[in-house]
């Protein structure tokens, strides 16, 4: 492609709405902006500066992050930082709209500091620049991401047609998973002789009388907890599924939103849980501990059955131990008979925005398009060479990657947090699967171990993608139709949250379920589901 020339206007306080008492008195400026190729570097032919603001982990500088310096260099780019603390970063950015003394970019956001409203209220008023028509010319790895899956371009465009963010899009081995799966206690199950585990609620409580009576932790007392969470809040999208619907929320099935906590199917849930609680094979303390409490009674070899991101964290073990605790299996159920398991829509959105005060959004655009191909997510992971790793040659004679001088393989992420931002915050990539190639060794001959990853990549594949269904997408409702269900959606998530605690606890018999769906519907159940369907609507006859 040839080098183009472009000149982009910042419009005057008459064309942007919001330019008028919000810090958008400037005077109207050009600047001249000569472009490379797109998807090379550099971005730009002569050196441009612009300003960034995201939330800070703390780690380090932004400005002394090698992945800047090192995108600096690749492409002629250099940014200028204010970065406020994550804790402080949503208030922060909420003052710097209302002042109108915004940055060039927004890098590192997330919905809940720049919520879907704020993108439709600042994109309607032109203080968010709209990129949708120059996603084409401009981003040729993120134009690849939106032809091969068209519900992400779906679900960033908002009721007016603009897009206004950039997203994060999952495509690990475990990018699947809507949260943390359950684990059983591999331990366990050795000591009970169970091969196969539980595929019907039948089973699967017959499995939980086993682990309370049958001393499976050997140690002569009757301490053993079968089933264990904090609230409910981890297990639950994995034990509604038994019953046909993956959460306690709005859900789609076959194009109808369903407000599942009114559902026969989520009575069925609550009574099969009241029945555990009852008999205590649920934690008495499901409702009153805290995840650390969970967490001492896993390294206590207290529990048989518990949520967490990975078995280890609960258990205590080594990485390399948890190959024994196999991940729960799908459920069916006597009003279920179709196996289904929450998936995650694989994405996180607002992650990446341009301001209006932005010098040149084509640039800007084909600056972040790098972090959409595999080479440029792996770059913004692990910076450059030379800070967190270098390469060395093994005794074969092949490059192979090994921890910089100085970086601890102990303390390796610590250390990879002073070299990028993508650390403990969304980032606008696409997190592609590990590729044991990529990884950094501790030395030039270790071998990359990945007996761990590979063991969630088969339990994945085995027990969640083929059965993951996403609850709800994400889209966006317009500013009417969550002025309409906002109030509504407070009260029936709190409602629904005490209810489902005193149902499965006993303190509310299940034979108070008609007054509690009554309650419901006098909260604006009705208008609440019509106003999801008439956005689930527009969402799926979008293009």
């Amino acid at each position: 492609m040839k080098q183009t020339k472009v000149l982009v206007s910042l419009l005057a306080c008459g064309v942007l709405l919001a330019a008028c008492g919000n810090g958008g008195d400037k005077e109207n400026t050009k600047t001249e902006v000569e472009l490379g190729t797109a998807g090379e570097f550099p971005v730009v032919k002569e050196k441009l500066s612009m300003t960034m603001m995201g939330p800070s982990t703390g780690a380090s500088e932004w400005a002394d992050m090698g992945f800047f310096k090192g995108m600096a260099e690749k492409s002629n780019i250099e940014f200028t930082f204010t970065t406020p603390p994550v804790a402080d970063f949503g208030t922060k950015l909420n003052l710097a709209f209302a002042s109108g003394d915004l940055p060039d970019v927004l890098f590192g956001t997330d919905t809940n500091t720049l919520t879907p409203a704020m993108e439709m209220d600042y994109g309607s008023q032109g203080i968010l620049v709209p990129i949708e028509d120059l996603i084409a010319e401009n981003m040729p790895n993120f134009s690849k991401v939106l032809e091969e899956n068209p519900d992400v371009r779906k679900s960033i465009t908002t009721p007016d047609g603009h897009i206004y963010s950039l997203p994060m899009i999952h495509r690990g081995n475990t990018a699947i998973w809507p949260r943390g799966p359950i684990w059983y206690n591999g331990e366990w199950l050795d000591a009970l002789g169970v091969t196969e585990l539980p595929k019907t609620t039948d089973e699967f409580y017959d499995l939980l009388v086993r682990f309370r009576d049958e001393d499976p932790n050997g140690n002569g007392k009757k301490d053993e907890i079968p089933l264990t969470d904090v609230k409910m809040d981890s297990t639950r999208p994995w034990l509604m599924s038994a019953f046909g619907i993956t959460d306690r929320t709005i859900e789609e099935i076959d194009g109808k939103v369903v407000f599942t906590p009114v559902t026969e199917n989520y009575k069925e849930y609550v009574t099969f849980m009241n029945k555990l609680y009852s008999e205590k094979l649920l934690d008495q303390e499901v409702y009153s501990q805290a995840d650390e409490q969970k967490k001492a009674k896993g390294q206590n070899n207290q529990i048989g059955l518990f949520p967490d991101w990975f078995s280890f964290f609960t258990t205590g073990r080594q990485e390399n131990e948890a190959v024994m605790d196999p991940m729960f299996y799908p459920l069916t159920s006597d009003i279920n008979t179709e196996r289904v398991t929450p998936g995650s829509p694989r994405m996180g959105r607002s992650t990446f925005a341009i301001t209006s005060n932005n010098p040149s959004p084509e640039a800007t655009l084909r600056w972040v398009d790098y972090f959409y191909s595999e080479e440029g997510a792996d770059f913004l992971n692990k910076g450059p060479e030379g800070d967190f790793w270098v390469y060395a040659e093994n005794d074969k004679g092949e490059q192979v990657r090994v921890f910089a001088e100085g970086v601890d393989p102990t303390e390796s992420e610590e250390a990879r947090s002073k070299v990028t931002p993508d650390y403990g915050i969304m980032v606008p990539k696409v997190e592609f699967p590990s590729d044991p190639s990529s990884n950094v060794l501790p030395d030039a001959n270790a071998v990359s171990d990945t007996t761990f990853q590979d063991f969630l990549t088969a339990e994945t594949e085995e027990k969640i993608t083929p059965f993951a269904k996403v609850t709800f997408p994400l889209l966006y409702l317009t500013t009417e139709e969550s002025d309409k269900v906002r109030d509504a959606a407070t009260d029936l998530k709190t409602y629904v949250e005490q209810m489902e605690a005193k149902f499965i606890t006993g303190l509310e018999p299940i034979s108070n379920w008609d007054k509690y769906v009554q309650t419901l519907e006098s909260m604006g159940l009705e208008e609440y589901v019509s106003v999801h369907q008439q956005a689930y609507d527009r969402w799926a006859s979008a293009e």
